[in-house]
Parts: structure tokens; C-alpha cells; sequence
């Protein structure tokens, strides 16, 4: 197969095309009792803008529809997607011959995070770049993903150790690019952005949180963090805005709570179809 033409995931194809160049021989392979059909990468080219809170309604959309659904939370040193599902309490199993068992949220999305092994959920990871990035391969390989449908990957923000780990170890088939209204988001999608066209890693799109307040006297729309620049960057890199999430009490408190997958919100449905597309 010719590797211009090749935008698949050829891990599971069989061919030895190498669409992504160099990246292809660092693919690791799941266990043989595992399968993951779709990967799908949430990232964002700085911290605080709602990464977590975008995979974990990603895979709570996927899920609605039907599809067996998984998270792997990458983002080691700041897990935050067990809280959001109520998972503080659980741990992870093993089975028989040594395969990690994620936990499994209440409508049956599974997950892994390192905040699961922990003592304590508050608890630091203070280890370096590349146990770290070890740690995201032992996720992938060493844990038991049973006929998954679509994972989704929150990573941690920027662009070094980790995010490169999951670009070259796991077969993602695409990501979303997550950002916020303010004026340095044009330079911080671009960042992302480039940095998946080096790795030839197909972009969904971008999603906007925090974009807007609705007034609960007038239902005015306030954007609270001046006019939006998401456009802008979608435009000029020639990418589609998959969604603009408010600011909203209800997702705070659904967070909060560990009742996320209970929230009902509407924002993401354009988001969740493109990734059912890959």
C-alpha cells in the first residue's frame, strides 16, 4: 500500500504501509486479550481549559449510543477522570494471568488512571518523563480493554514527553483539540496543530470550553472571557469548530459530584458524530 494514500489505522489492517513515517515502528501492540477498535486523542496546547471535562463527555456521548466505550487518562501527574465518574473509591483488579482490570463507571465506561492505583487520590506522582511515559504504555498494553469500541485518551497539556508517547505508542485515528476564549488561543491551537501534522495524526476539530455565559435573569450571552478567537483559528488552519461549551454551574457541580455521565447536555453532539465518522 502506498504510504501517501494510507490515513487508516494500519495496525489493525494487516499491511505494512507507513503512513506516519518513522512512527509506525513504535506502535505498541495491545495483549492478545484485549481489543480497541478506535483511538481517539483529546489535547490541548495548555492547561486549564477543560481537557478532562471534554474526554470524559466525549465518552459519555459515544456511550449513549451505544458503543462499548473506554478512557485512558494520560495525563498522569494531574488525573483528574475518576473523580468526575465517582471512581475515587474503587482500585483496579488484576486478573489471573496479571492484566490490570479498569474500573468501570456506573453505565459501564471503562477506565484506567493512575489516580485508581494510588494510596490516595491526593496523592502526588512525583516520577520523571520517562516512567511516566511508561506508565501511559502499561495503561495500553498491560491492562485488560475487552471489544472497546472508541477509546479516548485525555492527555496532558503541551507537547513534550507524554503527549508524544501516545502519538507514536498508541494507533490514534484522530484527535480534539480543546481550547478557550482568550486572545493566546490562536498561537495554542497552532502549536497543537502542528505538532499532530508532524506526527500525521488526523484533527477532528477544535472544541471550545468555557465560551460563553447565559444570564439566568435576562438569558443574555455573556462572553465572560471577552469575544471568541476559536473561528479565527479554526479558519486559518483550515479545521472545524466542533463546540462551544458555557460556563455552566451544572457541570461544576456534576464534576463535583462524580455524577458527570448523568449531566444531560447537548454541546458535544456534533463533536461525538465526528468522532463516530473516523
Amino acid at each position: 500500500m502506498s504510504e501517501v494514500n494510507c490515513t487508516h489505522n494500519c495496525n489493525s489492517c494487516g499491511e505494512t504501509c507507513s503512513s506516519r513515517g518513522e512512527q509506525a515502528s513504535f506502535l505498541e501492540p495491545l495483549n492478545p486479550s484485549s481489543t480497541v477498535k478506535k483511538v481517539i486523542g483529546v489535547v490541548s496546547g495548555k492547561g486549564g481549559v477543560g481537557k478532562s471535562l471534554v474526554t470524559s463527555m466525549m465518552a459519555v456521548g459515544m456511550n449513549a449510543k451505544g458503543y462499548k466505550t473506554a478512557i485512558l487518562d494520560a495525563d498522569i501527574t494531574g488525573p483528574s477522570i475518576p473523580k468526575s465518574f465517582g471512581l475515587s473509591d474503587y482500585g483496579v483488579g488484576m486478573t489471573p494471568n496479571g492484566l490490570m482490570i479498569p474500573a468501570t463507571t456506573a453505565t459501564g465506561i471503562e477506565v484506567m488512571s493512575a489516580n485508581l492505583i494510588l494510596d490516595h487520590e491526593t496523592d502526588p506522582v512525583i516520577w520523571r518523563g520517562p516512567v511516566i511515559a511508561g506508565a501511559v504504555k502499561q495503561f495500553w498494553q498491560e491492562a485488560l480493554w475487552e471489544d472497546i469500541d472508541y477509546m479516548f485518551v485525555d492527555m496532558p497539556p503541551g507537547t513534550g514527553d507524554v503527549p508524544l508517547t501516545v502519538f507514536q505508542s498508541l494507533p490514534v485515528d484522530g484527535i480534539i483539540i480543546v481550547t478557550s476564549p482568550q486572545e493566546l488561543v490562536t498561537m495554542i491551537v497552532e502549536k497543537a496543530v502542528n505538532m499532530a501534522k508532524k506526527m500525521n495524526i488526523p484533527i477532528l476539530g477544535l472544541v471550545e470550553n468555557m465560551s460563553y455565559l447565559i444570564c439566568p435573569d435576562c438569558g443574555k450571552q455573556i462572553s465572560v472571557f471577552g469575544e471568541s478567537r476559536v473561528d479565527e483559528a479554526a479558519k486559518n488552519n483550515g479545521l472545524t469548530v466542533l463546540a462551544k461549551i458555557p460556563i455552566d454551574p451544572r457541570i461544576a457541580a456534576a464534576v463535583d459530584e462524580g455524577t458527570i455521565e448523568f449531566l444531560e447536555a447537548q454541546w458535544l453532539l456534533e463533536a461525538v458524530s465526528a468522532a463516530e465518522k473516523v
